[in-house]
């Protein structure tokens, strides 16, 4: 009775010590992975492991810093390191956590510019899905959370940064993001109108003029204001929409 009695706790012990070892948080043991060196020798090995493309390694590397220096002179060069290393490593979460981190604390930094563009990005590449896009499929139908505030990353760039080097392109990106935008209001609006709500076909139309009134997709709005308020016998508003419409041609 007692050898089975010690040989269950034995079990249990070694039980125990396995799901400790394994319950281990993956920072702690990326950390383990990195060599003691002062910050300066790690961020050097960490930005030429950057600029090689080796992500994955560069998060490791900078995180060490991070948690290891976290008040050192390097301290916000290695924060925006690791947003652009978790960007590129496809991990939009650990990437908008560590731009909301910076953001939060550090409100005055000269580099916010650049951090609110990388928030854009970001958040673009939160709402891709690579197989749909490699494939051609049509994804205007999703509800484009990620596309809005995405819209409102660059925007605040566009505003409050209208000198930064990273403005040019945020209005480029704009442009597509409000297109974007306005063709999903437009699926919803076809989507509304097959189901003869068309009522509710013509206000998705009023919304695309009324909000994206600069994205290309105006006419289609018009359009479906047209054809709605025909189904629906409102003559007045079907023709108010008809003469917008030939203005816009």
């Amino acid at each position: 009775m007692i050898n089975t009695m010690g040989k269950r706790a034995f079990s249990i012990a070694l039980i125990l010590s396995t799901l400790s070892a394994c319950s281990s948080k993956p920072e702690e043991k990326e950390i383990e992975r990195v060599p003691n060196k002062s910050a300066q020798a790690l961020y050097l090995d960490a930005k030429k492991t950057l600029d090689s493309g080796l992500y994955v390694r560069a998060i490791e590397l900078l995180s060490a810093i991070d948690s290891r220096y976290p008040f050192g002179p390097m301290s916000k060069q290695v924060q925006m390191d690791l947003v652009f290393a978790y960007y590129q490593s496809n991990d939009v979460e650990q990437s908008l956590a560590n731009i909301d981190r910076f953001l939060r604390l550090n409100p005055n930094h000269k580099d916010l510019d650049y951090m609110y563009y990388m928030r854009g990005l970001v958040n673009i590449k939160a709402d891709e899905n690579a197989f749909q896009e490699y494939f051609g499929v049509d994804r205007a139908d999703r509800d484009p959370k990620k596309t809005r505030e995405a819209f409102k990353d660059l925007s605040t760039l566009v505003k409050r940064f209208p000198l930064s080097n990273y403005t040019p392109e945020a209005k480029k990106r704009l442009g597509w993001l409000l297109n974007k935008m306005a063709r999903y209001e437009l699926k919803v609006a076809d989507y509304y109108f097959e189901r003869e709500a068309f009522l509710a076909a013509a206000n998705r139309g009023k919304y695309v003029i009324e909000h994206f009134s600069q994205s290309s997709y105006t006419n289609e709005a018009l359009e479906m204001m047209v054809k709605s308020y025909d189904k629906l016998g409102l003559t007045d508003l079907s023709e108010n929409a008809k003469a917008t419409l030939a203005l816009n041609k």
